[in-house]
């Protein structure tokens, strides 16, 4: 069993000093494993609700949830929307009996009930799959060619892997979006899935897409939106700075977790994928899904201008301006668009990540970092 200290401690942390805490992520990432390191399935405390027993008893909310002391675990919460006015109520209740873990999978619905029905009283955390800083640098290959999902990682061999990703993928379309009532066909969602595949690491446009599938740009966009919306890609916002230069003003588009973009193109070895047209911006992706993971910024972006600077990911943490560029090259070497970057954007500190061993100074705040130094949490990008 891999342990996953630094969720743990986050989670732990958040308890202490929150009275609700949303524990948000994909299906199958890990949620229900880390909450049962608080709290045992069998406790009168915990809450299943793909459980029939739990759904029975929670029939009467307020009467089963009242009574209630120490830490209150509800998993699947997206299920059940109407229990966040409950929540709300036994929150605000003095003294505190009772602090809440909830888990859900489904993002934009839970968090619009938390920011209307828990405003003030709930702490959020957003989970993926495993990362480097819990399974160690000696397995990043093994990590970005299978992906973070604790199955699809940990599977006996490339082959388990692979279709592991593809039932999870056919158990989404078929199952969790209905339930969830996304009423689409599941072919249509994922032939656009398979489109986006080949948008991972460019700037989205919405006109081709909607011109291959014969639908509206606004159709194409609620697709976009609902795949974001449960956590399989990122729509990486673009940085606009006051500055006198035409700036890119549309998001990039990332599958967050590498293992699915990998079993959408059909690659399946380490060999298929070095020698992908896709590998560049699969690393990429990867490296950025690492570092957010890692540094935990407040928010992410990336910027660009059309005279052709770049920098593929922008990060604020605690008021400053943090870029990384991923770079994978055996030494990589300082850019216009890295100065320019330092100089424009006012800069703290940038991060070069490329796949060597040695770590360096390229100029005056920029320094070229090994990707295996993420194992070490994100105090290793600006130390």
């Amino acid at each position: 069993m891999i342990y996953r200290k630094n969720l743990h401690n986050r989670i732990k942390e958040a308890l202490d000093r929150s009275r609700i805490v949303v524990l948000l992520g994909p299906r199958q990432c890990g949620k229900t494993t880390l909450a049962r390191e608080f709290i045992h399935p069998d406790s009168k405390n915990y809450f299943d609700l793909e459980d029939p027993v739990s759904l029975i008893r929670l029939e009467e909310p307020m009467t089963a949830l009242r009574e209630l002391e120490g830490l209150v675990v509800i998993d699947e919460i997206q299920r059940r929307a109407e229990l966040f006015p409950v929540l709300r109520v036994l929150a605000d209740r003095r003294p505190l009996p009772a602090r809440f873990l909830i888990l859900g999978s489904a993002s934009p619905e839970l968090l619009r009930q938390s920011s209307e029905s828990l405003a003030g009283r709930v702490e959020l955390i957003t989970m993926g799959g495993f990362d480097m800083a819990e399974v160690g640098s000696d397995e990043s290959s093994k990590l970005w060619l299978r992906g973070g999902f604790p199955d699809s990682f940990t599977a006996a061999n490339e082959s388990n892997s692979f279709s592991w990703r593809k039932n999870f993928i056919q158990t989404f379309l078929e199952r969790d979006l209905p339930s969830a009532g996304i009423s689409i066909e599941p072919p249509a969602l994922y032939r656009f899935w398979s489109m986006l595949a080949h948008y991972h690491g460019q700037i989205w446009n919405a006109s081709e897409p909607a011109r291959s599938l014969g639908v509206s740009q606004p159709t194409v966009r609620r697709y976009l939106d609902l795949l974001t919306g449960f956590f399989m890609v990122r729509q990486l916002a673009p940085w606009h700075a006051n500055l006198k230069k035409r700036q890119v003003k549309s998001p990039k588009i990332y599958f967050r977790d590498s293992g699915l973009l990998h079993q959408i193109l059909g690659i399946r070895s380490e060999k298929d994928l070095l020698t992908s047209p896709k590998c560049g911006a699969s690393w990429e992706g990867y490296v950025i899904e690492e570092v957010i993971q890692a540094f935990n910024p407040d928010e992410s972006y990336f910027w660009a201008t059309h005279n052709g600077a770049e920098i593929d990911l922008l990060m604020v943490k605690e008021g400053g301006v943090y870029g990384v560029e991923c770079k994978r090259m055996d030494a990589p070497k300082m850019t216009p668009s890295m100065q320019i970057a330092m100089t424009d954007l006012n800069l703290k500190r940038m991060a070069v990540i490329y796949p060597g061993a040695k770590r360096f100074p390229l100029a005056d705040g920029i320094e070229v970092v090994p990707l295996q130094d993420l194992a070490q949490g994100g105090q290793s990008l600006f130390p």
